[in-house]
């Protein structure tokens, strides 16, 4: 008998379930003896051993349905080895759980912190196999991580949409796009989008440099712009500081989010009506793009072929097109930023998009 636990951790995106699913079909594909524990609300069901048991039928029709059939929680990884409110050590209760169900490997799905804790598993002795998620498409090893194309798509609707009321009213539209380390999904989603300007959190602003770039649209006759900004873009006076300083300034900021500061000194200083869009939580809602649904089963697919050979303490990964595996000691702890010097930052400057630095 095969006995394969299966979790879903950190923020919930699109293509979970293919993922699931690929695995789920991939395994049964070659087995008939497969018995599938799926924990409920990601780390916290292998934590509380709170499961239920699962068949294949349960993995039928979800290919195209978003978030999880198993719930998500976070389960912040600093905090895995401090016990609980009744003093639960949570590690040995997670591999309690797993070796009281007799489990031949644990599948996980998440983003950086779920790597953190799958690896710290894997120290201790449990067979574990993870898959890429998140939206934001910062898991180091990995050149593609699934439910980043489909919250790129929603994005870039957005600013399409903005494109016809800015022009309408001649005003300056900032969209406010989810990544608060990283800036994949607002730099694609504002080349995409035809954004005017793209603020990341890898480039520090300075705003009078944004102020600039919206002058020279007027002066060109461009009466709107539209700036994508990442919700962890910092200026370039908060990036000098120290992670305390910056901590205890952000606290005193009376400001919801970046795009609300932004909003307040574009204003002040460019004399132009400032309108502030944030589609939040849509990017990581609905149904999976193809995309996301064809690289969901293949990863999908071939963790189940690393389970059926036996061969774990993997990440499944995507790499020049081909899906490959990575050691997760490898993978635990590291994010892949944008790289300012990319091909792809020098590319849309040539386009005349700034990025609010020069």
């Amino acid at each position: 008998m095969l006995r394969i636990g299966m979790l879903t951790s950190g923020g919930d995106c699109q293509a979970l379930n293919a993922a699931m699913r690929g695995v789920v079909k991939g395994l049964f594909s070659e087995r008939d003896d497969v018995e599938i524990y799926g924990f409920q609300e990601g780390y916290k069901g292998l934590i509380y051993s709170n499961f239920k048991m699962l068949t294949s039928r349960d993995f039928s029709g979800i290919l195209t349905v978003g978030g999880t059939i198993l719930g998500t929680s976070r389960q912040p990884f600093k905090l895995m080895r401090v016990p609980d409110e009744n003093g639960l050590d949570k590690v040995e209760a997670m591999k309690h759980t797993y070796h009281k169900l007799n489990l031949n490997c644990l599948v996980v799905l998440g983003g950086n912190g779920t790597h953190k804790t799958a690896n710290m598993l894997r120290e201790e002795g449990l067979n574990v196999i993870t898959l890429p998620k998140t939206i934001d498409n910062d898991l180091w090893g990995t050149d593609m991580t699934f439910g980043f194309q489909s919250a790129v798509d929603i994005a870039t609707d957005t600013i399409d949409r903005i494109h016809t009321t800015a022009t309408s009213h001649s005003r300056v539209f900032i969209v406010e796009v989810m990544g608060h380390k990283v800036g994949w999904v607002t730099l694609h989603a504002g080349i995409a989008g035809g954004a005017d300007i793209i603020l990341l959190p890898e480039i520090p602003y300075d705003i009078n440099t944004i102020v600039k770039a919206i002058e020279r649209r007027k002066k060109a006759g461009k009466l709107f712009t539209i700036i994508a900004v990442a919700e962890g873009a910092i200026s370039k006076s908060d990036a000098k500081l120290s992670k305390k300083e910056l901590k205890e300034k952000q606290a005193k900021k009376n400001y919801p989010s970046v795009a609300y500061e932004l909003a307040e000194k574009i204003q002040k200083k460019s004399n132009q009506e400032v309108r502030i869009t944030v589609p939040g939580h849509t990017q990581r809602g609905g149904s999976p793009c193809p995309y996301d649904r064809v690289l969901a089963t293949r990863l999908g697919a071939a963790a189940a072929n690393l389970i059926l050979q036996e061969k774990y303490g993997y990440m499944v990964a995507i790499k020049n097109g081909e899906i490959t595996k990575v050691p997760l000691k490898e993978v635990a702890g590291k994010l892949k930023f944008v790289d300012p010097k990319s091909d792809i930052i020098r590319e849309a400057r040539m386009t005349g998009i700034s990025f609010g630095n020069e």
